[in-house]
């Protein structure tokens, strides 16, 4: 069943959006099986966002997942699930289910965290100036829940020349 899943967020993801039907705004429906693909909906053309109070976050993730995701947190390099995973599959937000990396473009950079070189959609992803503890970096946070994923650097392989350096706390992996 995961795997007829997968194969149909990769079919959505690869055709032309289409604006979902109309639904209550600005809140999408989240499932609360972490390892579960929720595919993208869409309301007059954009990303419905999914809205959650603080305590519902804290209800629904572990103390690290809240602590990465919704406080911008990072966990140990190397003490991730995920960043030594070379199974097929995709990389789902912990968040919301949204699939926002394929294991095709994930590569080994030698950082200890799981490093892609591009998301399954660019509109997936958003990214912000982060200037913490002093440095200058692009902070990367799921388009549709607003949790921080990572951060990503211009120092990555062909064809981007980018790194999506994530959190495996942040991410889910759905096998094929």
């Amino acid at each position: 069943m995961k795997y007829l899943s997968v194969l149909l967020v990769l079919l959505a993801c690869n055709a032309a959006q289409k604006p979902a039907p109309k639904a209550s705004p600005s809140v999408a429906a989240t499932n609360t099986s972490s390892d579960t693909i929720v595919p993208p909906r869409y309301e007059n053309g954009h990303l419905v966002k999914v809205v959650k109070t603080d305590a519902e976050w804290k209800a629904q993730l572990t103390e690290m997942e809240y602590y990465v995701l919704r406080k911008k947190g990072t966990e140990r390099a190397f003490s991730g699930d995920l960043w030594n995973n070379h199974e097929k599959g995709i990389f789902i937000c912990a968040g919301c289910g949204l699939p926002l990396f394929s294991s095709e473009t994930k590569f080994e950079s030698g950082t200890g965290w799981p490093s892609f070189y591009q998301p399954i959609k660019p509109e997936y992803i958003a990214d912000q100036a982060d200037h913490s503890y002093g440095m200058e970096r692009d902070e990367v946070i799921c388009a549709r829940c607003g949790g921080h994923q990572g951060h990503v650097f211009a120092d990555g392989p062909a064809p981007t020349g980018l790194r999506y350096c994530i959190n495996s706390v942040s991410l889910n992996f759905v096998k094929q």
